[in-house]
């Protein structure tokens, strides 16, 4: 499938990138992205180191700003010369994101940590106790170091933290950058279950269960895509050079060879 050409879907994309060019500083490092990302799927975004798909993540958050091109969720311009988005704006309009640092406050509890993320809430009484007990299932670390400096926590508590904190109140798009990177195989698989609980049951209401939440996510780890991904996008030289299914790459390993370098075969 073509660059331009957007992944069989019954769903509209609620996330459009048409043309996208990032600048930072004197590099050049998207060149012309275009991305269609459907409602309520989860979208890999793979590529070699470097491709650009961090940027494309921060590109659509407005951290860093598109120079030319369009980025348009649930049809409304958020990006681009044209249309762009402060990024509390756009976080805002339900979209978190969980970047490849994680982003978590050292010096505070677990608690502390999701609660800056509610904004709906302003002391630890006022989260949404139903969403926070499916949490607690999801992430049982979370409940387990509650009151625990977040920064005493492994590196893949904190990645949990970091999710969970995305998810502590509904979001209707997530940003996800590398969540297995650096993780333990048995951590992964934690992770990936997880996720796959988030893709069946994250919901666009506060009322776990409820099917609503789009997630766009870049992974290196291709056993982790091939495990979550409904749809994938991969991304060469800061431009999208395939997009489809991710059933369809995951049986076609000429197609990964020539994509990525290697065949997913090789990681079983």
């Amino acid at each position: 499938m073509s660059a331009a050409a957007k992944p069989a879907s019954s769903s509209p994309p609620l996330l459009e990138l048409s043309g996208v060019h990032t600048h930072i500083g004197a590099y050049h490092i998207l060149h012309g992205v275009d991305l269609a990302v459907p409602a309520g799927q989860l979208t890999m975004l793979l590529g070699r180191n470097g491709a650009g798909k961090t940027t494309t993540l921060r590109s659509i958050m407005g951290l860093w700003q598109a120079s030319r091109g369009r980025i348009s969720f649930a049809g409304e311009a958020i990006g681009g010369p044209s249309g762009q988005a402060a990024t509390p704006d756009i976080a805002r309009r339900d979209i978190a994101y969980v970047p490849e640092n994680m982003g978590i406050f050292a010096a505070l509890t677990v608690s502390e940590n999701m609660l800056l993320a509610a904004r709906g809430a302003r002391r630890l009484a006022d989260l949404d106790t139903a969403r926070l007990d499916w949490l607690f299932r999801l992430f049982p670390a979370l409940k387990k170091f509650w009151l625990y400096p977040a920064g005493k926590l492994s590196g893949g508590q904190k990645q949990m933290l970091a999710i969970a904190r995305a998810m502590v109140e509904p979001r209707r798009l997530l940003l996800i950058d590398e969540p297995s990177k650096g993780l333990a195989p048995a951590m992964v698989q934690n992770m990936v279950e997880a996720l796959q609980e988030l893709k069946r049951g994250a919901g666009a209401s506060s009322e776990p269960g409820q099917a609503g939440t789009t997630i766009l996510m870049v992974e290196q780890n291709f056993m982790v895509a091939r495990a979550l991904g409904d749809g994938v996008a991969v991304m060469d030289d800061g431009r999208v050079v395939h997009s489809g299914a991710m059933r369809e790459l995951a049986e076609d390993e000429a197609l990964q060879q020539r994509l990525l370098g290697l065949s997913l075969g090789a990681h079983q």
